[in-house]
């Protein structure tokens, strides 16, 4: 287990996930925590994660660091998204091995799960069916660094496990209208409309699409918790078990922006995957269960959003 002077790596420390980490981590009173900027490690270069882990010898390591983005960012840049994140995690996982990690924890994704999987999707769905054309290239790569994980531990006794989050937001998110996922797209789009007096906000797809949505620190919660608890080779969701339809997601948005507006539905942009609903029962038996409910969470983003809103210019 974690103690509170252990030298604790939280690589992507400035991202969503990795910046709420940090943020659980010196809350429970850990002390350690090492951080380094892009421009101070590049996690592509081996040699320069290599010199890192040598020098610095961390004990424990959250893997958070990966290039990401939505639908139109994922289909786009597609050999950028697979190729970066698998030097990223095989660089980090492999420099943990090297030099003798304790513990460390690779962080995926949903998309991993076949498009047209049984909802809710179990961990054991992984590898059953086709994936979602649109992110398929992002999808390869967070495999990979399970299978990596998993094989890492079984050939060399190591101690990596994997976490697969849903959709997350939060704090640090990223609100680039071209490579953001959802949520902040359209927290974005609606504080705009809002403050432009305009009539309509434009919505992506029919509407219809199903989604989960875990509050960035719950996730961090979850993350910390599954690092004291577990070890082995089974990998968790990490979700709240319900979702809502993409319509629903932007009439809560537009209640707490205040936008008095229209919403218009633009079929002719891609819906993605029909559903993602995580079932996370695997993870509520060792006793974790999110304590942010969704309309709360959306609020805190707002928030977030608007006191920063200078940053997304």
């Amino acid at each position: 287990m974690m103690k509170p002077d252990s030298k604790i790596f939280v690589a992507g420390h400035r991202g969503l996930v990795g910046s709420a980490i940090v943020r659980k981590l010196q809350s429970s009173g850990f002390t350690t925590i090492l951080t380094k900027t892009r421009a101070e490690l590049d996690l592509t270069s081996y040699s320069d994660v290599m010199a890192f882990f040598s020098t610095e010898k961390p004990e424990f390591v959250f893997l958070a660091a990966a290039k990401v983005g939505g639908i139109q960012a994922n289909n786009i840049y597609r050999a950028d998204f697979l190729l970066e994140n698998l030097k990223i995690q095989n660089n980090v996982i492999e420099a943990a091995w090297k030099h003798q990690v304790k513990k460390l924890m690779f962080l995926g994704s949903s998309c991993i799960y076949p498009k047209l999987a049984p909802q809710p999707l179990k961990e054991e769905y992984l590898l059953t069916g086709l994936l979602e054309p649109t992110n398929e290239p992002y999808a390869i790569a967070k495999i990979a660094g399970i299978k990596l994980c998993e094989s890492f531990n079984r050939q060399y006794g190591t101690d990596f496990i994997s976490v697969m989050p849903t959709n997350l937001y939060g704090p640090n998110d990223n609100f680039d209208l071209n490579s953001s996922h959802v949520m902040p797209a359209l927290i974005r789009k609606f504080v705009s409309a809002r403050e432009n007096n305009e009539s309509t906000v434009t919505v992506w797809g029919s509407g219809t699409p199903m989604r989960e949505f875990l509050y960035s620190d719950d996730m961090a919660d979850a993350c910390v918790f599954l690092m004291q608890r577990y070890s082995g080779n089974e990998f968790f969701n990490i979700g709240t078990g319900q979702d809502v339809t993409i319509r629903e997601l932007a009439e809560t948005i537009q209640k707490i922006t205040g936008f008095q507006g229209e919403l218009v539905f633009d079929k002719t942009k891609p819906d993605g995957t029909p559903r993602k609903l995580m079932d996370v029962s695997r993870l509520k038996a060792l006793g974790w269960s999110p304590s942010v409910p969704l309309e709360e969470g959306i609020r805190l983003a707002v928030n977030w959003y608007l006191q920063n809103q200078a940053r997304f210019k």
